[in-house]
C-alpha cells in the first residue's frame, strides 16, 4: 500500500509540475515586448494617466495622450518629453465620437499603427443621491462610458487589420461593488466593466487582447479636482482622507507598473489594492449581505443633503485645515507629482 500511496504521489506531482510548466510557457507566450510600441492614453495629462505614460515611456513606448484642457497637455507633454518620450498631445473631449476620431487619425498620421489603447478619462462626483440630477448621470456617462465605447470602437477596426493590439480598460471597483454616494460613478463604471469584459470575450482569438483594470483606492490627490455635493465639508473629508491612508490605498505609479506588467502579460482581468480584492470576493460570495453592511455605513457615517452645488475639492476650505492636510498628506505629495493640482494656490496647499 505504501508502495502504491508513493506511485500515486509521484504521478500527481508530476502532473502538478507538468500542469504548472504549461501555464508558464502559455503565459511567456502571451507576453509582449513594449519597446516601440504606440500606445494612446485618454485622460493621460495628470493623476493616473500621467504616470501611465511615464510607465509606457519608461519601456520605450510612443505616447500619445488626450484631454480637454490644453494647458494640462502642454505641462504634461513637456513632463514626458524631458524624459526622453516621443510624445504628442492633443486636445479631445473623449465623449465626442468625432473629436474621437480625429484624435485617433492623428495618431495614425504620425505613428502609421495603434499598439496599446488605454481608456483612463473619467469623473468623480461624490454627494448623496439627493444631490445628484439627471445630468451627472449623463455626464458620468458620456465620459466614462461612451469616452470608452467611441475609443474602443474607433482604434479597433485599425488592430483587428494587422491582427494584432491591446486594449486596457481603466474602470474601478465601484463597477464590481456599488459605493454609496457615488451612484453617478459607480453606474458608469458598471457598464465598462461589461462592454469590457464582453468585448474580450468577443475578440478571443482575434489577436486583440483587452484587459480590465479595476483599481481601488489610489494616492492620485485627484479628491483635489473631484466634485463634491451635499454637505461639501464633510463629503470631501470622508474621502480625502481614504483616498491617502496608506494600508488601504495604493501609489499611482504602483498602480501603473501593475497595469503595464498585465498589458504585457495580456491578463484578462487585474483588481488593483488589497482592500478591492478583498471586497470584490466578499462581495461575490454575499452579496446581499455586502449591500447590507454598505446600506450601515452609511447611514452611520455619511451624511443626507439636497444641496446640488458642485465644489471641486481644492475650493473647500476644509481640506486645507491643520488637521485634514496632515492626514490627505500623502495624496497631496501625490498630487504635486500627478499634476492634480489646478491652480498655483493648489500646488502651495499641496506642498
Amino acid at each position: 500500500m505504501n508502495t502504491n500511496f508513493r506511485n500515486q504521489a509521484m504521478w500527481l506531482g508530476g502532473g502538478l509540475a507538468a500542469g504548472w510548466l504549461t501555464f508558464q510557457a502559455f503565459e511567456r507566450a502571451r507576453m509582449v515586448d513594449l519597446h516601440g510600441k504606440t500606445v494612446l492614453i485618454t485622460g493621460g495629462s495628470r493623476g493616473l494617466g500621467l504616470a501611465l505614460a511615464r510607465r509606457f515611456a519608461e519601456e520605450g513606448c510612443a505616447i500619445v495622450i488626450c484631454a480637454r484642457d490644453t494647458q494640462e497637455l502642454e505641462r504634461a507633454r513637456l513632463d514626458l518629453a524631458e524624459r526622453g518620450a516621443d510624445v504628442m498631445a492633443l486636445p479631445c473631449d473623449v465623449g465626442d465620437p468625432e473629436q474621437v476620431r480625429n484624435w485617433i487619425d492623428a495618431a495614425l498620421n504620425r505613428f502609421g499603427r495603434i499598439d496599446i489603447l488605454v481608456n483612463n478619462a473619467g469623473v468623480i462626483q461624490v454627494g448623496p443621491l439627493e444631490s445628484m440630477t439627471l445630468d451627472d448621470f449623463e455626464r458620468a456617462m458620456r465620459i466614462m462610458f461612451w469616452g470608452t465605447v467611441y475609443p474602443v470602437m474607433t482604434a479597433l477596426p485599425h488592430m483587428l487589420a494587422r491582427g494584432e493590439g491591446r486594449i486596457v480598460n481603466i474602470t474601478s471597483i465601484g463597477g464590481k461593488v456599488s459605493m454609496p454616494h457615488l451612484l453617478p460613478y459607480n453606474c458608469a463604471k458598471f457598464a465598462v466593466v461589461g462592454f469590457s469584459e464582453g468585448l474580450a470575450a468577443e475578440l478571443a482569438g482575434k489577436g486583440v487582447h483587452v484587459t480590465t483594470i479595476a483599481p481601488g483606492l489610489m494616492r492620485t490627490g485627484s479628491f483635489l479636482g473631484a466634485e463634491f455635493k451635499g454637505d461639501h465639508q464633510k463629503e470631501s473629508s470622508w474621502f480625502g482622507v481614504s483616498s491617502s491612508l496608506p494600508l488601504v490605498t495604493m501609489s499611482a505609479e504602483r498602480a501603473a507598473r501593475q497595469i503595464v506588467c498585465a498589458v504585457r502579460r495580456g491578463e484578462a482581468v487585474r483588481v488593483l489594492t488589497v482592500a478591492a480584492n478583498m471586497l470584490d470576493r466578499f462581495h461575490a460570495l454575499w452579496p446581499g449581505f455586502t449591500v447590507r453592511l454598505l446600506g450601515l455605513a452609511r447611514r452611520a457615517i455619511l451624511t443626507e443633503s439636497s444641496n446640488a452645488m458642485a465644489r471641486k475639492g481644492a475650493e473647500v476650505e476644509t481640506l486645507h485645515s491643520p488637521v485634514m492636510s496632515a492626514l490627505t498628506w500623502l495624496s497631496r505629495r501625490a498630487a504635486v507629482r500627478l499634476h492634480e493640482t489646478h491652480s498655483a494656490q493648489d500646488l502651495v496647499r499641496s506642498r
